[in-house]
């Protein structure tokens, strides 16, 4: 990441307004929307939410009740959410702490968005893919030589017994979509797992340590025969590195997060914005059922590990709220284009089949989850949704047929206990609820 998070950027400057004689009209530069080339690199902000037909007004206001309800009943120390409907502000509301008794959420809160950093690398993976650099029927070991004797483990109470070779290497298409075989270590549920778990490559301190870590840990399946959620992002992170000779961050920062105003998002901060912006990350105790401290895995201000595609990233909801709306926008916002349209497209198209395991249901796309199930009460997201999530809260959702967004901002790792409100899934039927007849 770049340094700027140490440093507050101050407001842009509002556009000039030159007075020529003889002329009778004045320019208004239009800096509500996030769909034209006039749009501020502020959007969205309170300021701009927008009258709208598209929601009902009684429908608006229970999602903001039901937001507000979770951190008034403590099953969150604090929350920000962000409704995007056809390049305008719909609703934007933040309620609640950074930390509980602490200072208040503000619109520079600063948020580990976790796994919401794969749909970022995801998009980084497919600029170098429109550039001809991989393609999907590629091997990984085109890039990375390193994962050239994988092995795999035939039992799941071992890495020593019933190991195999890999039939083949990974293509880069099961590399994007899950189906490569690693696995990642967020449970202990098999041996591999837990050898994440003992040694885990996330700890090296670059990706290309990292890349040599991982190639010794079995594979939990041979590659394209199943969905597991898995390491396998912060492969295609190496991989951007040995295409690119840049390091990830600084792809990152050069073709995305620059050109999208996203300045407050990476993978480190400075300690003055660790103290002061950074949101606490919250368990619920399983015996007193109260919040506590869940510790970061490691620093966001040391550089002592590596700068992780899948699960890294430092956010703020405004900058999250700005590439969902890049998305939105089939590739481009503000006069920037990071995608062509139908690369987009490709992004968010199933690239598994039926293949079963994808949390959400439905299929994978890359970088996110792909909806291809009709859509219910309980499930609303049309067919064609992209959507995902963090470990730690965060939660968005794309609808390209009805042109809607939404970036929700929490810091709770797991459930808040019994009868919890489910945010991310009561936000997507309120929002629904609402939508104008």
């Amino acid at each position: 990441m770049s340094q700027r998070l140490g440093v507050k950027n101050a407001p842009g400057k509002g556009m000039k307004v030159w007075l020529v004689a003889g002329l009778a009209t004045v320019l208004v530069a239009c800096a509500s929307m996030g769909g034209g080339s006039s749009a501020s690199s502020a959007w969205p902000t309170k300021a701009d939410v927008a009258p709208t037909t598209a929601f009902t007004a009684d429908g608006l206001a229970a999602l903001d009740a039901r937001m507000k309800e979770a951190v008034d009943k403590g099953q969150v120390a604090g929350l920000e959410y962000v409704l995007i409907k056809d390049g305008k502000v719909a609703a934007y509301n933040i309620f609640g702490a950074q930390l509980l008794g602490g200072p208040p959420m503000t619109p520079d809160t600063l948020f580990r968005i976790r796994s919401m950093t794969k749909s970022i690398t995801g998009v980084a993976m497919m600029k170098l893919w429109e550039e001809g650099k991989w393609k999907p029927e590629d091997p990984v070991t085109k890039f990375l030589p390193e994962l050239g004797n994988l092995k795999v483990a035939t039992k799941a109470d071992s890495i020593t017994e019933g190991i195999v070779p890999a039939n083949r290497p990974p293509t880069m298409n099961e590399v994007m979509t899950h189906t490569a075989g690693f696995g990642y270590g967020l449970s202990a549920a098999s041996a591999v797992d837990r050898e994440f778990q003992r040694d885990n490559p996330h700890a090296q301190p670059n990706l290309q340590a990292a890349m040599n870590r991982l190639k010794d840990i079995p594979l939990l399946a041979q590659p394209g025969e199943k969905w597991s959620y898995s390491y396998a992002v912060d492969v295609q992170a190496a991989v951007i590195e040995k295409i690119t000779g840049m390091t990830f961050g600084e792809y990152l920062e050069k073709t995305i997060f620059t050109p999208l105003g996203m300045k407050d998002t990476g993978f480190f901060v400075s300690e003055e914005d660790y103290k002061t912006r950074m949101a606490t990350v919250y368990q619920r105790n399983a015996t007193s059922g109260q919040p506590e401290v869940f510790p970061d895995g490691y620093s966001f201000t040391v550089r002592n590990h590596h700068e992780s595609g899948g699960g890294g990233g430092v956010s703020t909801m405004h900058d999250y709220a700005r590439f969902v709306q890049m998305i939105l926008n089939d590739g481009e916002l503000d006069g920037h284009r990071i995608l062509k349209p139908e690369t987009v497209k490709v992004i968010m198209s199933n690239h598994i089949g039926d293949m079963p395991g994808v949390f959400s249901g439905g299929g994978f796309g890359y970088g996110g989850a792909v909806q291809t199930k009709a859509p219910s009460a309980r499930s609303p997201l049309p067919l064609g949704a992209f959507d995902w999530f963090g470990i730690d809260g965060t939660w968005y959702w794309t609808d390209p047929v009805s042109k809607i967004g939404f970036v929700g901002m929490i810091q709770r790792r797991g459930g808040a206990g019994p009868g919890a409100i489910n945010l991310r899934g009561e936000s997507a039927q309120l929002v629904y609820k609402a939508l104008a007849q």
